[in-house]
């Protein structure tokens, strides 16, 4: 349901009408799991989670309601800020504090879980529009709140835990209500959102005029615009539409030392591209309250394709020769044996799938034109020994391509982790990296006792190299939580001496902020660290996220 405004003729909004269409809510996921509905086991996995529990299995399951925090945000301060949003837009409840205390990641559930009481922010914020979270930082800024953006929820690296960072209480600003489609240019083919937007909104939003973003990370169902922006997202589309980076036209960002609007135009050479230093800021430089991004027409026509390859070299060399010719399906995907053979159990085709699975989508104006696509695709990947498995491996990856996330919940619950990780690399260093963190995850996770599976895919694909997406699955120990830190650090440190980036599209947040250095060194830092000095002097902004003062790297 949406609700429209006048437009004129070009889709436009009519003089003085803004936003164009506002979109009706969504639902945000349970307090303690991915979404708001349990998924459930396949009855095939059963076989799967019985060779990972041989021994005691020790489940970690959901409780009722959690105990948070008290509140340490005074009356006089709710009262300001309730004066800036409205009666409606400023709460210290428990019940909604509870739906904003972090993100998702594993070690956020297994602390939703098993911790008593829950770190909440001391109070929930709604602004409606650029100017109400423009005047909520000002606020903020002059009396000492520390303030943490929050779109979906859906950060897995620690990006929106509600932190103080010395400051005597923390507002999660709930972006929500920002949701709308503010402008569209139908000529040049730009829309703008209210950073609270998410994914299938926009999508709702844009197909009503006969438009997509074709941005469909796997938190597509959850996470927003901005947050899509803060983080560097990456959908599972992005052969052929790019990186959510590459979509970004304009940005709107409200910061405590004032207002920033960035973009006029499709490329320009007047220095150095600020929207950059806010793609990827994760909120610890200012709020990103406008994104304007570049949209296309709804395809036409959809065709689909399958191959298996004897193994992910001979598949990995295909994936590189298509790319560097210029290919471009719409989704590439690549499993290798492992997944390959984990997905078939799960989907009772064991017998079927052999070797490495590739699957891929192809759009186009035309029926003829998708399938021309994926004729010249297939004929690539045959010189490399692939062997055509038809449309349906590539359609059932579609149907289930957002179940993951929810199954990995329901997985805990009988005793079994589940949690990726993700890195990317030049191609000639792909099987060193991929071995590299294969190794480390496992050993990490057999010296806790357990006998780990590690799955990994591309499904992001350069000229120069590829991402590899980890799964890792494993049987809980009796202390969940120092066995996953200790099996990420592994990877982590693996990650950065096998010179692969510490995180290709789930971003540094707090997680990944220690290994940061490795990455970009110690100047690298200390320039993110001006920016932030700069912006945001007294540090209220999503205090830990991205820097820290003292940031110096991973300790030995």
């Amino acid at each position: 349901m949406v609700a429209t405004v006048p437009t004129s003729p070009s889709g436009d909004a009519a003089p003085g009408a803004r936003p164009l269409a506002v979109p009706a809510p969504r639902p945000r996921g349970d307090w303690d799991a991915w979404g708001a509905t349990p998924a459930r086991l396949p009855a095939a996995a059963t076989a799967i989670v019985a060779t990972l529990l041989p021994g005691k299995a020790h489940p970690v399951p959901r409780r009722e309601r959690p105990t948070l925090t008290p509140s340490l945000l005074p009356d006089d301060d709710l009262d300001a800020l309730t004066a800036l949003v409205g009666p409606q837009g400023a709460t210290r409840d428990d019940a909604v504090r509870a739906l904003h205390l972090g993100g998702k990641s594993t070690p956020d559930l297994l602390r939703r879980r098993l911790d008593d009481p829950q770190a909440a922010p001391d109070a929930v914020v709604s602004a409606a529009d650029h100017d109400e979270v423009s005047a909520v930082l000002r606020l903020c800024d002059e009396r000492g709140i520390a303030v943490v953006p929050f779109g979906g929820g859906t950060s897995v690296v620690g990006g929106v835990d509600p932190e103080r960072g010395g400051h005597r209480a923390v507002i999660a600003l709930d972006l929500s209500r920002t949701a709308a489609l503010l402008a569209l240019d139908d000529v040049s083919l730009l829309a703008t959102f209210g950073a609270g937007t998410t994914g299938p909104q926009a999508e709702e939003l844009l197909g009503a005029r006969g438009f997509t973003l074709g941005h469909f990370p796997q938190s597509f169902e959850y996470a927003s615009l901005g947050g899509y922006a803060a983080t560097r997202s990456s959908g599972q589309a992005s052969r052929g539409y790019g990186r959510f980076d590459d979509l970004v036209h304009a940005l709107r960002i409200a910061t405590p030392r004032g207002d920033l609007d960035l973009g006029v135009a499709p490329a320009s050479a007047a220095g150095p591209d600020l929207r950059e230093l806010f793609l990827g800021s994760e909120g610890a430089f200012g709020v990103l309250t406008e994104i304007t991004v570049r949209i296309r027409p709804v395809p036409a026509a959809t065709s689909y394709g399958a191959w298996t390859f004897p193994d992910f070299t001979s598949g990995a060399a295909a994936f590189r020769e298509a790319t560097q010719r210029g290919l471009r399906p719409t989704v590439l995907r690549l499993s290798d044996e492992t997944e390959t053979r984990v997905n078939a159990t799960m989907g009772g085709h064991l017998t079927r799938l052999r070797g490495c699975l590739a699957v891929a989508t192809f759009e186009g104006a035309t029926p003829a034109e998708a399938d021309a696509a994926r004729d010249a695709l297939g004929t690539v990947f045959a010189a490399h020994g692939a062997k055509s498995r038809g449309e349906d491996p590539a359609r059932s990856w579609e149907r289930g391509r957002f179940a993951s996330p929810a199954l990995r919940d329901t997985l805990m619950d009988v005793g079994v982790l589940a949690e990726t990780l993700e890195t990317a690399t030049t191609w000639a260093n792909l099987p060193a990296l991929k071995r590299a963190v294969t190794e480390a995850l496992t050993a990490s996770l057999a010296a806790a006792g357990t006998k780990p599976i590690v799955l990994c895919h591309i499904s992001h694909v350069y000229p120069a190299g590829a991402s590899l997406y980890f799964t890792v699955v494993a049987a809980l120990t009796e202390d969940p939580q120092t066995q996953w830190s200790r099996a990420k650090d592994a990877a982590s440190r693996a990650i950065g001496d096998a010179h692969g980036t510490i995180t290709h599209h789930h971003a540094v947040g707090r997680d990944h902020r220690t290994y940061l250095a490795t990455e970009i060194g110690p100047l690298g830092v200390a320039v993110l660290q001006a920016v932030k000095a700069t912006l945001d002097p007294n540090g209220i902004m999503n205090p830990g996220a991205l820097v820290a003062p003292s940031d110096a790297g991973p300790a030995a």
